[in-house]
């Protein structure tokens, strides 16, 4: 079992939901090895949340379609409590929701589409899609860097990022920008609940317009998860065209060693400038 994997496990505290209506919790832990700053990484927490989805739905095991709010940071090594609630369950297509609490308040609030993404060599090509930005291999670019976005990165023990070396420095890329690979520290392929991690585990896009920014917490993040992710380094693009009154609107996308598109995220963040 990888790091990842361990770290997302969770209990079930009761049987799992039947039919539309039904609810059941699950325990779990929040692991600080996440951390950005002294809080837990935002994709991290949705990845927690989201594995209890998905044992809601064993058929359908992929969050097609997954939003959530942060209602309050969460708190690194302690346990965490999510209660779920099976809304819709049909053949192909389930509606769950869940809320992910820590210490007697609500953290996370979430609501997903689950579904079966199948496998990445059986998928139809498809009709529209985003091409994968032309960029230097890994070994070419330059490691994610604490002291170069301002604060604390735990994170990077798990995940391995690496930068655009045009993008790399704080404010050089001039514009609202970041690009780059990133895969596990231990070798685990990539998979759905991964790609909702990877979504947020970046640099914010405004680092490359505005230098060290810190941490940028989020307060709305939907994935859309569009193909099973081939094994090897995924390649992230995110980007803004909307900065105002502190808040900003970032969008994302992740492609597969194979080429192929599969998350596109947007994300509402606050901007806390060092």
């Amino acid at each position: 079992m990888s790091l990842f994997d361990d770290d997302i496990r969770l209990t079930p505290l009761g049987p799992l939901p039947d039919r539309p209506g039904a609810t059941t919790a699950f325990a779990g832990h929040v692991h600080p090895a996440w951390n950005i700053g002294a809080n837990p990484n935002g994709g991290y927490l949705l990845a927690l949340a989201a594995q209890a989805l998905r044992q809601c739905t064993p058929l359908q095991p992929d969050p097609l379609s997954i939003t959530v709010h942060y209602l309050r940071p969460g708190l690194a090594g302690l346990p965490c409590r999510i209660e779920t609630q099976l809304l819709r369950s049909g053949r192909t297509l389930s509606t769950v929701r869940a809320t992910l609490e820590q210490e007697g308040s609500a953290r996370l609030e979430l609501l997903a589409t689950m579904g079966h993404l199948g496998e990445p060599d059986a998928a139809p090509p498809p009709l529209l899609t985003r091409a994968m930005p032309d960029i230097p291999p890994p070994e070419a670019c330059l490691t994610r860097s604490a002291p170069a976005q301002g604060v604390a990165l735990p994170i990077l023990d798990r995940l391995d990022i690496r930068l655009h070396p045009d993008e790399a420095v704080p404010g050089a890329a001039g514009q609202a920008r970041v690009t780059g690979w990133i895969r596990f520290t231990d070798g685990r392929a990539p998979d759905a609940l991964a790609c909702l991690l990877m979504a947020d585990a970046f640099p914010p896009a405004v680092f490359g317009l505005l230098g060290m920014v810190g941490w940028v917490p989020t307060i709305e993040l939907t994935v859309h998860l569009r193909r099973r992710p081939a094994p090897g380094w995924l390649l992230g693009q995110f980007w803004s065209h909307d900065l105002s009154d502190g808040r900003v609107v970032e969008d994302g996308a992740l492609w597969d060693s194979t080429g192929q598109l599969v998350v596109q995220s947007r994300q509402l963040a606050l901007v806390r400038q060092a």
